[in-house]
């Protein structure tokens, strides 16, 4: 116990004065910048970002910074929009336990005056409003959802961000929940009035948010949208220490892949050489390793499934992860597809199906309130002889329980875009990344979802379309070589590995004849630009 602590007061002395040289050294950069940036011509590019990183510098509190310094290299005039206790209770600095805790402003603002050291910031704090204070009062949650205010749906943008923070998709309508989305609401309408006030004053050519999703930059980009000006958004990239930017919404990744492009010998080999450390567990998603090692099927497994006539696994999500509001096209969410699938499987015993919990539902600081465990112990799910639940923590191979299967079932995951480059039929429910391209069967309604299952449960043999693999092979290809864009010369791994340390470097190294990944970005907010590396 005296070890734990010690570990604890150890580490958290570590963080602190990592996070006290990491400020020093970017208040120095930013003073360098500041210097050196050229007379600025045109209209600005307004940048802002609430809902990374509150007193650490987040992977995309990074991007945004250096991002924005690029930019004045340029010559080109940035106005940040920062928040100055502007809300009454941010996504970020809300305690689940106590939501009438105030957010922790001091320490954010402080962070906020090191990112924008010597440079054009417009800062909010927060006013009431008595006629929309009035018109909340004693709503119940179904009519706070959504709630408008003068044409703009508070509600549906605070959503995201609520689920988000309550680690939950279906919110308990108690009057903790009511208090948290109304604060959201009265905060969301005051960053309303403030960026439509600094957007009329400005006249800015392009907006830049973090996420989209959570509701102070959902705000704004609804404000800006409203007012036909460019809003872009951003979100880490899938290779460590990259980044995605798109005119659309970044957490569902639209992408445009040419119909002529074709992966070359050594673009395979790459490919072939990233999938191969996938598939053995040894890779990072926002800097998180969620598997030290993987193991495969052991005997009481192989034991248990050979008393079936088939395998099928189901790969869950995190029910309140930013990806979700997009994939639910077909079902409700994810659990009323777990319900409807739970049905079926009491109607095939015959066949063993494997439910897997998604690594990232049980993250540390992250870890959800709605889990596929609760759901598999209210639904009674393993008390069905032909059902094996996989917690998040066990490391069993998923892509052994793949080569096995009949077929694979998911919602969205990423792991139905690899069952597809391994050959394998995959049935989706939910819209996710890499269905924009013919890559796995996805059935559009829930009764021709539910005919595809019983069908592929029945079928002798399933046939996959070979375009299935070679579209999902040229989407991965694109995200991981083309869309992230790199800022690991900039960049290292903090101490926790969820945040970033700025290096010390040149600042002519942020230009666009340095950095390709600059270039890209540059000419995809000033000149329409798709984002994407040329070559790579």
């Amino acid at each position: 116990m005296l070890s734990k602590l010690s570990n604890f007061y150890t580490q958290n002395i570590q963080r602190r004065l990592t996070r006290h040289l990491n400020n020093l050294q970017i208040w120095k950069m930013a003073r360098r910048v500041a210097k050196a940036v050229p007379a600025a011509e045109g209209a600005p590019v307004i940048f802002f970002k609430a809902s990374s990183g509150i007193d650490d510098l987040s992977w995309n509190a990074a991007f945004h910074l250096l991002t924005s310094w690029a930019f004045r290299l340029q010559g080109i005039p940035v106005q940040f929009f920062a928040c100055k206790s502007g809300m009454t209770h941010c996504v970020l600095g809300t305690n689940r336990d106590n939501v009438s805790h105030p957010p922790p402003c001091a320490s954010c603002i402080y962070q906020s005056k090191t990112l924008y050291t010597s440079a054009d910031a417009k800062t909010f704090s927060f006013n009431a409003d008595e006629e929309l204070d009035r018109s909340l009062v004693n709503l119940p949650l179904p009519e706070l959802m959504d709630f408008e205010f003068n044409g703009i749906p508070l509600g549906q943008l605070s959503l995201p961000g609520l689920r988000w923070i309550l680690r939950r998709h279906h919110l308990n309508d108690d009057e903790s929940t009511r208090y948290l989305l109304r604060e959201y609401i009265r905060s969301a309408w005051n960053i309303a009035q403030e960026f439509e006030s600094l957007i009329k004053e400005t006249q800015p050519r392009a907006v830049v948010v973090f996420n989209g999703q959570m509701y102070p930059e959902a705000t704004a980009k609804f404000i800006a949208r409203k007012h036909g000006i460019k809003a872009l958004t951003h979100e880490v990239g899938m290779r460590p220490k990259t980044v995605f930017f798109t005119e659309g919404e970044a957490t569902a990744y639209p992408l445009h892949i040419p119909d002529e492009f074709e992966l070359t010998d050594a673009q395979n080999a790459r490919l072939d050489e990233y999938l191969s450390k996938r598939f053995q567990g040894n890779f990072t998603m926002a800097g998180m390793k969620f598997w030290a090692n993987m193991k495969g099927l052991d005997e009481d497994f192989l034991a248990k499934a050979a008393e079936f006539k088939q395998i099928v696994p189901i790969f869950t999500n995190v029910i309140f992860d930013t990806s979700q509001p997009h994939a639910n096209t077909v079902f409700e969410d994810m659990f009323t597809w777990l319900d409807a699938v739970l049905e079926v499987i009491k109607g095939n015993h015959d066949t063993l199906f494997v439910i897997r919990a998604h690594p990232d539902e049980m993250r540390l600081r992250k870890a959800s309130l709605e889990t596929v465990a609760n759901w598999v112990a209210k639904r009674n799910a393993v008390d069905e002889p032909n059902v094996i639940f996989v917690p998040p923590h066990e490391t069993l191979s998923s892509y052994e329980l793949i080569q096995r299967a009949k077929f694979t079932m998911i919602y969205n995951s990423t792991i139905g875009m690899e069952a597809s480059i391994m050959g394998e039929p995959v049935l989706c429910a939910g819209k996710a990344r890499f269905t924009q391209y013919p890559t796995v069967f996805f059935p559009e309604s829930v009764e021709t979802y539910g005919e595809k299952l019983t069908e592929m449960l029945k079928a002798e043999s399933i046939e996959v379309p070979t375009e299935f693999k070679h579209n999902a092979r040229r989407f991965l290809y694109y995200q991981l070589y083309f869309s992230s864009l790199s800022f690991g010369e900039y960049l290292e791994t903090g101490v926790r590995t969820s945040h970033a340390l700025l290096q010390d470097f040149t600042l002519k190294r942020l230009s666009p004849e340095h950095s390709p990944a600059i270039k890209v970005i540059l000419d995809g907010v000033l000149d329409d630009g798709d984002f994407l590396l040329k070559e790579n």
